[in-house]
C-alpha cells in the first residue's frame, strides 16, 4: 500500500501528468483537497471511497490514511499545483514517518507556471532576469529570519507571490523601493479555472486595477522587469556561433552540452 502525493495542477484538468491521472483513476481510495481541486480532475476514477479533505483538520486526515493502509489500499491524495509548494504535504508525511506508512510524490504543474503561460511570458529573459523568487506574503503565518517580502525584493529578480492579494497595498509598498514605480506585475486569479481572470499594470497603478476586478483570493502576484519585456539578448543556446553536443560550428574545439 502506498499513498500517493498527487500534484493536479493548477485547475485544468488537463494539466495533470499522465502519471497523476492513472493514479487517481486506478487507486481504491482518494482523498482531493476540494477548495482548491475541480472534481473534474477525478474523471474516470473507479474508487471505492472519494474524500473532500477541505473540511478535516490534518489527525482526521491522517486517519484515513492509516485506515486505507490497515485494509492495503493504496491512496490517491490530490492537493493542487504541485504538493512541494505550499502544499501541506510535510506535516502529513512526518506522520507516515511515525506510522511506517509508505509514499510518493508526484509532481504537478504550479501556479506560477499557469500564470507565466497565461500572460505569455517567460520569466528568465537573459540581461533581464535569470531568478525566480517563490514566496508568499507574511499575514497570519511569519516569515523565517531573512525572508521578508523587502528582503528578497532587493535582488530585483522575478518574484512570485502567493497568498497575497488580500495585502496588495502592502506588497506594493514593500516592492517600490526595490523594483521602482514603473515595474510590471501582474494578479492572476484562478489561472486555467473556466473564470479565470487577470490584470496587468505597474506598482503605480496595481492597486486600483485589481480593486475593480474585485480578487479576494486564490490569486497569484507576479512582478519583475520580464513582464512584457521586449527589449532584451537572445540567449547564447541558438545563436548561430554557440557550439554544444547537438550542434557544432564550423570550428574545432571543445563543446557544451545542454
Amino acid at each position: 500500500m502506498t499513498v500517493y502525493f498527487i500534484g493536479a495542477g493548477p485547475g485544468d484538468p488537463e494539466l495533470i501528468t499522465v502519471k497523476g491521472q492513472r493514479l487517481i483513476r486506478s487507486c481504491p481510495v482518494i482523498l482531493y483537497a476540494g477548495s482548491l481541486v475541480p472534481e473534474a480532475v477525478l474523471q474516470g476514477h473507479s474508487a471505492e471511497r472519494v474524500v473532500n479533505t477541505a473540511e478535516l483538520n490534518l489527525l482526521q486526515i491522517v486517519a484515513l490514511l492509516q485506515a486505507a493502509h490497515e485494509q492495503g489500499q493504496d491512496v490517491a491524495r490530490v492537493h493542487s499545483g504541485d504538493p512541494s509548494l505550499y502544499g501541506a504535504i510535510g506535516e502529513q508525511i512526518r506522520h507516515l514517518h511515525a506510522l511506517g506508512i509508505p509514499f510518493e510524490i508526484i509532481p504537478g504543474v504550479t501556479a506560477t507556471a499557469a500564470c507565466a503561460a497565461l500572460l505569455e511570458s517567460e520569466l528568465t529573459l537573459p540581461q533581464v532576469s535569470q531568478t525566480v523568487i517563490l514566496t508568499r506574503y507574511a499575514s497570519k503565518s511569519p516569515m523565517p529570519e531573512g525572508e521578508q517580502l523587502g528582503d528578497l525584493a532587493r535582488h530585483g529578480a522575478t518574484m512570485a507571490i502567493h497568498l497575497g492579494v488580500g495585502q496588495l497595498p502592502s506588497i506594493v509598498a514593500e516592492l517600490l523601493p526595490h523594483y521602482g514605480a514603473d515595474c510590471p506585475i501582474a494578479v492572476v486569479h484562478r489561472a486555467t479555472w473556466p473564470d479565470q481572470d487577470w490584470v496587468c499594470g505597474t506598482l503605480a497603478d496595481i492597486v486600483a486595477r485589481a480593486e475593480a476586478k474585485d480578487f479576494r483570493r486564490t490569486a497569484l502576484i507576479l512582478v519583475g522587469r520580464v513582464l512584457g519585456a521586449e527589449d532584451f539578448a537572445d540567449s547564447a543556446l541558438y545563436h548561430e556561433a554557440h557550439r554544444h553536443l547537438f550542434r557544432r560550428s564550423g570550428d574545432a574545439g571543445d563543446s557544451d552540452s545542454h
